[in-house]
């Protein structure tokens, strides 16, 4: 499968490294040029390429978001990203890395309002990049998980066996909106390396958190 990854800082590039070492091929990008990250690519798997940001996006059958927050607004044109599986791996941190209020938004939610046509799926946004590169398993006894959230059955597939390609278990969340939500920076479940008991033990809590407050007086 062909991905692009838009951002080669600590998500960005240690997805790359496991995805072309799962036998993908990767075009990276930065929005300072294809020479940025150059230095970055001769480190990795022949299957990774430098591009420009907008020949990542037409490139990639899979797009990953892993740039800062604050630079969204800066993505190439939304028919660009049209029918492509966009995977949103941003989490809404301010420049001096507080978590911003999106009131009754999540950021996903945000980034559809920008990306319309795109089959937006949440994920790798919950682990820490060290643990995403050290903590995958070739074994599934004892593996860690990602979570995952999106209205698009089909791109959560699709997802799914790119998460487990790589090491990992996927733990699906629900929809973009209530699973989205889950998945923000502050949850139970954010940054918090676990295998698939304890998720789903984490996510019942929630469920059921979010189930009282629906129906207090």
């Amino acid at each position: 499968m062909k991905i692009g990854i838009l951002g080669a800082g600590n998500i960005g590039s240690n997805t790359a490294r496991l995805f072309a070492n799962a036998g993908h091929h990767v075009a990276i990008s930065n929005s300072k040029g294809p020479q940025s990250p150059e230095s970055l690519v001769m480190t990795l798997n022949p299957n990774v390429k430098a591009m420009t940001v907008e020949d990542a996006v037409a490139f990639g059958e899979v797009i990953l978001l892993a740039i800062p927050w604050k630079k969204r607004q800066e993505l190439p044109p939304s028919s660009l990203f049209e029918d492509k599986i966009v995977i949103d791996a941003m989490n809404p941190y301010s420049e001096n890395f507080e978590v911003i209020n999106l009131g009754n938004s999540t950021s996903s939610e945000e980034v559809r309002k920008q990306l319309p046509r795109a089959r937006l799926v949440k994920a790798f946004n919950t682990m820490y990049y060290e643990m995403l590169r050290t903590g995958g398993r070739n074994s599934e006894n004892g593996r860690l998980i990602l979570f995952m959230a999106g209205d698009d059955p089909d791109a959560k597939d699709v997802v799914s066996k790119l998460i487990e390609e790589i090491g990992f278990t996927p733990v699906d969340t629900g929809s973009l909106r209530e699973g989205g939500r889950k998945q923000q920076p502050g949850s139970s479940i954010y940054n918090q390396p676990m295998t698939v008991e304890i998720a789903y033990k984490r996510l019942a809590e929630l469920d059921e958190h979010d189930d009282i407050w629906l129906h207090r007086d």
